[in-house]
């Protein structure tokens, strides 16, 4: 029986690290017609030509912040995009995956099935199944492969306890269950071969994007902390003081054994020097100075020596943002840095600095470490402290911006009256819990049998729930408006209520909808499963093959796997109840409106974070809106000290004060 689409699909990301098959090189198709992209062996034999994409040997970790391993992406992606159906699609790929890395292979699929419009009804399995080994120990790999020997068909799930890390008594190693997540890291892997570099146009607001993609990751991580009473994370105190925090993930390279480059800690930053990988910290100070110095004159400098000002308050629509240069130059693409041999590429860099961290000179063979791969990079607490010194640079530029005015702030006629959430009939007080998710590791590792292979993650988790809003519209007509929803901790590490510019970074976006509100009063309900910057739980093997034999006409996909994983949507909390507050405020759509045609898509959540495929970001405001700026000024002359002194002046903001509890502390 001929495979469909979707099987075909599932084929070429099964068993990435199989043995490299001469025989599967080249299968000649289409009758045995011709085909123009091979190119002829020594021997006569021909073979796909694929540029730079064979540059990066079999087995070596692939790397979306190398610029080598970029440009083999670009190569491999371009030969692909090449395909004009899923049968050529399959034929092109299993010509090449033989020849190539095999995570690169991998990395590549997913980068064209996402945008090619002929392959985008086709869903993409879970990548904690397509890479198992970057989420499980090397431990449960061999007791996998010891399982398999004793008992070629027993299914019992492989336990991966929340701790396997480190030793609970190291601070740090409170929030590895979180940093560890394999929906968070799911999401980190999604979101960079969604917004890749060098192979692409510019998507809308990409640099911005990255600003506040991260920024979100970081006030949720500072939220997790403060659950156990840890301090917020600290930036790298420039590049040459030691790094406190070392980390050992237990993972190995693909199914080789080798384990991933570890840092112990207080390990002292040095230049790097591995073939083609020359880093010199002191440029990478010269990059990160001349940054801060472009914001501080308000201005970057092009290639020409011309001043590109710096502000998000560009004189039309049309004109980018400076938080969109900045970003384009801190995450930098040779194509849209405003100047990339000046500015450089300190963040990219910066992650490979620390990936080589405990082998800068490659002295002991040693592979990189975990944050050099966007798949794993989550999982080191030495991520978060790079990226509050990423985001440091841009809260630089954003404390450079006026404040909002009570015009950008307010809307007349719209008066919200009461904002609360409602969890399994309680008002205010949320739940979270711990729960178990099994995924099959036998379709990404090679075991040698055809049954499944289950291991079993302990992540948290929590019931759903819903807002209840009650606004009041004093007008006489309809008014079409955007419910934005904001989460903080009130109070910080030392037990002081926070002032309003203390608690700015922690607010993180919990959802944002538009709806049409009926003069008088409404009662607004919306489901916690509905949020701005979720994604559906990611497709398994077995979820796809149970749908692959539907009739039902499948719309295109869009970017499963890209946006936070539900199950993280709310913070732990603490044992005894831990207290937060809801920020909720309402804008006028007129004003947030984008004017675009947006088609429809299976999957079309997480546009927070993620964006909208082929479309223009779906709000004019800029990322972070209220809180991306200093304290509002009002003219009432009231002192604005925290956000309730905010939410005060303003009728179409409130906030409310909720619980959440860990329900279980097993």
């Amino acid at each position: 029986m001929a495979k469909n689409g979707q099987r075909k699909v599932l084929d070429l990301f099964s068993r990435p690290f199989r043995e490299k098959n001469e025989s599967n090189i080249l299968t000649s198709r289409s009758g045995g017609q011709p085909m123009p992209h091979l190119v002829l062996r020594s021997g006569g034999q021909p073979v796909p030509d694929l540029g730079a994409a064979t540059n990066i040997p079999r087995g070596e970790i692939f790397s979306q912040f190398l610029s080598s391993h970029l440009e083999a992406a670009e190569s491999l992606c371009e030969y692909l995009m090449r395909a004009r159906d899923i049968d050529e699609f399959e034929s092109m790929a299993e010509e090449c995956r033989d020849l190539v890395n095999e995570q690169l292979f991998i990395y590549s699929l997913s980068f064209v099935i996402l945008r090619k419009p002929e392959l985008r009804k086709y869903r993409i399995p879970a990548i904690v199944e397509v890479l198992p080994s970057k989420f499980a120990t090397q431990e449960m790999l061999q007791v996998a492969m010891t399982q398999v020997k004793k008992d070629p068909t027993g299914t019992d799930p492989i336990v991966i306890e929340k701790d396997f890390t480190g030793n609970p008594l190291k601070a740090e190693h409170k929030v590895a269950y979180w940093r560890e997540d394999y929906g968070i890291n799911s999401h980190h892997w999604h979101w960079h071969y969604a917004f890749p570099l060098r192979q692409e146009e510019n998507r809308d607001r990409r640099g911005e994007i990255f600003f506040y993609m991260h920024q979100q990751m970081l006030a949720r991580y500072d939220m997790e902390r403060l659950c156990h009473g840890l301090n917020r994370t600290l930036a790298l105190n420039g590049l040459r003081e030691p790094i406190k925090d070392g980390y050992f993930s237990k993972l190995t390279v693909n199914n080789s054994g080798r384990p991933w480059g570890t840092r112990q800690d207080h390990t002292t930053l040095k230049d790097v020097s591995r073939v083609g990988r020359d880093i010199k910290i002191s440029r990478l100070e010269m990059y990160y100075s001349r940054l801060m110095d472009a914001i501080r004159q308000r201005f970057m400098l092009d290639d020409q020596g011309k001043e590109v000002p710096l502000t998000d308050d560009p004189p039309t629509k049309e004109s980018k943002r400076g938080i969109e240069i900045l970003g384009d130059a801190l995450e930098a693409d040779e194509r849209w840095s405003v100047n990339y041999p000046y500015y450089g590429n300190f963040h990219n860099l910066v992650h490979v600095l620390i990936a080589y961290s405990h082998d800068p000179d490659s002295a002991h063979n040693e592979e990189n470490g975990v944050i050099g791969n966007s798949a794993t990079a989550m999982r080191d607490p030495a991520f978060y402290r790079l990226h509050k010194l990423v985001d440091e640079i841009f809260q630089e530029y954003k404390m450079q911006q006026r404040p909002y005015t009570e015009e950008e702030l307010g809307l007349p006629g719209i008066k919200v009256t009461k904002v609360g959430v409602l969890q399994d009939g309680n008002p205010n007080d949320l739940k979270t819990r711990w729960k178990q998710r099994d995924f099959e590791a036998n379709r990404g590792l090679d075991f040698g049998r055809q049954g499944a292979i289950l291991f079993r993650f302990t992540h948290l988790d929590h019931q759903p729930f819903d807002y209840h809003l009650q606004v009041q519209n004093t007008l006489t007509a309809e008014k079409e408006v955007t419910v934005r929803i904001f989460l903080a901790p009130t109070f910080d590490e030392r037990g002081n209520k926070m002032s309003f510019m203390d608690q700015r970074l922690l607010w993180a976006e919990m959802d944002k909808f538009v709806v049409k509100l009926t003069p008088g009063e409404n009662h607004l309900v919306r489901s916690s499963l509905d949020s701005s910057i979720t994604a559906p739980e990611e497709a398994t093997f077995r979820d796809l093959e149970a749908e692959s034999g539907s009739s039902k006409e499948k719309i295109e996909f869009g970017q499963c796997g890209c946006g936070w994983p539900q199950h993280m949507l709310l913070p732990r909390g603490m044992p005894q109840g831990m207290h937060f507050q809801l920020f909720v405020m309402l804008t006028d759509y007129a004003v947030d409106k984008v004017d675009q045609v947006i088609r429809c898509r299976e999957c079309s959540n997480a546009v927070s974070y993620c964006g909208i495929l082929d479309s223009k970001f779906p709000d004019t405001r800029p990322m972070g809106f209220p809180f991306d700026r200093k304290t509002p000024e009002v003219n009432s002359g009231s002192k604005i000290e925290n956000v309730g002194d905010l939410a005060a002046q303003f009728d179409n903001m409130l906030t409310e004060d909720i619980k959440i509890t860990l329900s279980e502390t097993n």
